[in-house]
């Protein structure tokens, strides 16, 4: 006979970003009584905006048993040129481009940079972790070279894109809202979501059974590349500058996100809604409480660091688990 307690364990590893995301509302919420308030918990939510889309894609991307670390790159890269386009800094545009219209052209920008992943990682069969550490580099390296390794202070309208309100809500959370909608029925319905399922689940298996396992791939890395391009924008409007600095290693944070929400690092398991938004949620919630206890601010990395290594051992844990159950 099985004990009602013998499936604790694996349950806590099911709603492990809840758990967590538990602890930390009691533990800050006891340090700081302004942690609790409401304007506080809506902060925390615009704030991880840019990272749970990010995680959102990357989520994608770790289904079907892959990786893109250039993720932060492409942020860069998309705030720098929307940033030179809004300021009339582009020799080829003649004057300053509205910066509805600068957005708008961002997102294929976003979705080119993640086809040359796909094509050297689908058509060329390279490995995704030695592909997306390369494209990080040079993407960064085009960003720097783009704003001179100068910050560039975007004008009031830009700024207002990310303060802007409809019926109340702060717009980043609208988007936000709109890329895990999107993503969660991408997955959940259209058959290339549920054919990303079985080939993150057995790529050999799926390849016979007649599903283009090569598309699924160029296609999952063009969606990362489309929500990084997203994120960046999203960011910039809420910070209203690009320094030298914007993106840097958000690629951990939201692959922390996307695996704290339950995704797999070898592929076939994980949900965008509500795993990874939960995910990118407690990460913010972390950062977010640091500062209003006034910890030390080295010690943010660390804690951090900690984050990841636990969203890591949570997956490892998992897997564990789940061999076990089948076995």
């Amino acid at each position: 006979m099985r004990r009602p307690w013998s499936a604790l364990p694996g349950a806590l590893l099911r709603w492990a970003p809840f758990v967590f995301l538990g602890l930390v509302v009691l533990v800050f919420g006891a340090m700081s009584r302004n942690f609790l308030t409401i304007a506080s918990l809506r902060n925390i939510l615009v704030q991880s905006s840019s990272v749970a889309i990010l995680a959102t894609g990357m989520t994608i991307v770790l289904l079907t048993g892959g990786i893109d670390i250039s993720v932060g790159a492409i942020m860069f890269l998309a705030a720098a040129i929307a940033g030179k386009l809004v300021l009339g800094q582009v020799a080829a545009v003649p004057g300053p481009v509205p910066p509805l219209a600068a957005v708008l052209l961002i997102m294929p920008l976003g979705m080119l940079f993640g086809a040359v992943n796909a094509l050297l990682i689908a058509g060329l069969g390279m490995m995704p972790f030695v592909v997306t550490l390369a494209t990080l580099f040079i993407g960064r390296g085009l960003s720097l070279s783009i704003t001179q390794t100068r910050a560039l202070n975007l004008p009031e309208e830009f700024l207002a894109i990310g303060q802007a309100r409809i019926l109340g809500v702060p717009f980043p959370i609208l988007v936000l809202a709109a890329v895990v909608a999107a993503a969660h029925l991408f997955l959940t319905c259209a058959p290339a979501g549920r054919q990303i399922y079985a080939m993150g689940g057995n790529r050999e298996a799926a390849r016979k059974a007649g599903i283009n396992t090569r598309r699924l791939t160029a296609l999952v890395y063009v969606i990362s590349g489309l929500c990084a391009a997203v994120a960046g924008i999203v960011s910039v409007a809420q910070l209203g500058a690009v320094s030298p600095t914007f993106g840097y290693q958000r690629e951990f944070p939201a692959i922390a996100a996307a695996v704290l929400g339950g995704t797999s690092l070898l592929g076939g398991r994980g949900r965008v809604l509500p795993g990874t938004l939960f995910g990118a949620v407690l990460i913010q919630a972390i950062e977010s409480g640091l500062v209003m206890v006034n910890a030390d601010p080295y010690l943010y990395p660390v804690v951090i660091g900690a984050t990841i290594f636990a969203a890591v051992l949570v997956d490892r844990l998992r897997q564990v688990g789940g061999a076990r159950a089948r076995g």
